[in-house]
């Protein structure tokens, strides 16, 4: 851990005592945008079903449409077909993170941590799993789910970055991951990127249509016996032996819930103090013909080394998906805000800065056709570690959240793992590091804005290693 983050888990702490005052005194109300993504675009015939209208029972009721909540509740109804499970999602399946993500399907976790080979083996065990079961899931139920998995690059832009990713590749191949450095001539040769002193090739990787499979998957819940209701946000939560879920014209009785909610999870009265929403600015290209390819065919998409990452993938289509990059390319609004309201002016800006983002890595993207542009808020943790667990008097409060931006894979086995803790055979996840974790308390208001401002212009320009 670095000076900087030293010092930003200490104001942390010293700033969250003041949790007992500022949580009262700063609300915060659940605010709902229309996903303009390229994938919510692939799915142009799709409708949101009907909103729950009464009252209604429940063994399970999952609150969130995104890939834990439709993750869930797929293998939650296979194992218990004769369980009533409901599932709320306050717009519509995969209106948030999972229809705006980059589309990266990801190995591993979202943090480096110290060396431990059995861990370590277990980690990408686990996620390779999962992304072999979404593949699975794809081919079982024959779903129209755009998708590749012929590896992605996690990209060094010093050489000494390199020499560090160089070390890493070798360390995980010897534990039975399928990686290898790619150096910095050969990378040349194979995927031009500007300025990339070699990168690390996750060949179990790959890229997702996140709005075609969860949205496909729709009608395979609905023959499971799932009952669905989209235009239904949860406006309160009852705990109790039987939880009471209040929506905008009807309740739930539940004798257990799932909060499948990531960045919108502390409009709940969850984890106020563990996840702060954070806006991720995206563009996508036109598909880009021959003559166009900037040199990225060859692999599913990157992500670089840098604190205010960069991220890419690229679709079989042909188009081109590009986000983040800079201290701008993240937006953080004050009070746990779920959208982004920047004026036109700053939007511009903002899409502009992006474009540079690309523009650098594939200098010939300065002649592409930028054909959507689109904001997401995923869920961040302090330490970047994923909350996965149960909560609650009664232990009927599921949860999985703070995905920090490595969602797509394990959204997916995050619907398995709480499916077998509500069973109690839950022993094989038991060793991995975000089961039933704890987390660092983020600060409260005001202080959570100015943090997050001080430290992001700290270490906007600054790598992660």
């Amino acid at each position: 851990m670095n000076l900087l983050s030293r010092g930003l888990f200490a104001s942390a702490s010293l700033a969250s005592l003041a949790w007992p005052v500022a949580g009262r005194i700063f609300s915060e109300k659940l605010e709902i945008d229309e996903n303009r993504s390229v994938w919510a675009a692939s799915t142009p015939d799709y409708q949101p079903g009907p909103p729950l209208a009464g009252d209604t029972t429940a063994d399970l009721a999952i609150i969130g449409g995104g890939f834990t909540g439709v993750s869930t509740a797929y293998h939650f109804s296979r194992r218990y077909p004769e369980k009533r499970v409901v599932l709320l999602e306050a717009a519509s399946l995969a209106n948030g993170a999972s229809g705006r993500n980059g589309g990266m399907m990801l190995n591993w976790l979202p943090y480096d941590s110290p060396r431990n080979p059995a861990l370590d083996a277990l980690i990408y065990a686990t996620t390779n799993a999962g992304i072999d079961t979404i593949e699975e899931i794809i081919r079982r139920h024959s779903l129209p789910v755009s998708y590749r998995r012929d590896g992605t690059l996690s990209v060094f832009t010093s050489p000494a970055r390199a020499e560090y990713g160089h070390a890493k590749a070798e360390y995980q191949a010897s534990i039975g991951a399928q990686v290898e450095f790619i150096d910095r001539a050969a990378l040349a040769a194979r995927f031009r990127l500007e300025g990339a002193q070699g990168a690390v090739l996750d060949r179990g990787s790959g890229q997702l249509n996140g709005c075609q499979y969860v949205r496909g998957l729709r009608p395979v819940l609905v023959e499971q016996g799932v009952a669905i209701y989209e235009q239904t946000p949860v406006l309160k939560v009852e705990e109790g032996r039987t939880i009471s879920l209040t929506t905008p014209n009807g309740r739930v009785q539940t004798g257990a819930i799932v909060l499948a909610t990531n960045g919108y999870t502390s409009k709940l009265g969850y984890f106020r103090d563990a996840i702060f929403p954070v806006v991720s600015h995206v563009i996508a290209t036109a598909p880009l013909n021959p003559a166009q390819q900037l040199g990225w065919q060859e692999w599913a998409g990157f992500y670089d080394d840098m604190d205010r990452i960069s991220y890419s993938s690229i679709t079989s289509e042909g188009q081109v998906i590009f986000g983040g990059g800079s201290p701008i390319g993240w937006a953080y609004t004050f009070n746990n805000g779920t959208c982004f309201n920047g004026s036109q002016a700053e939007t511009a800006r903002v899409s502009a800065s992006v474009e540079r983002g690309l523009q650098r890595y594939a200098p010939d993207a300065q002649g592409v056709t930028i054909a959507q542009r689109w904001s997401g808020t995923l869920g961040l943790t302090l330490r970047r570690n994923i909350l996965l667990g149960v909560r609650g008097e009664h232990h009927n409060v599921f949860y999985a959240v703070g995905f920090n931006g490595h969602g797509v894979t394990l959204t997916n086995v995050a619907g398995q793992i709480l499916t077998d803790m509500y069973s109690g055979d839950d022993q094989m996840w038991r060793g991995l590091p975000f089961y039933q974790d704890s987390y660092t308390p983020i600060p409260p208001e005001p202080f959570r804005w100015a943090g997050y401002k001080i430290f992001s212009q700290l270490s906007g320009h600054l790598p992660r290693y």
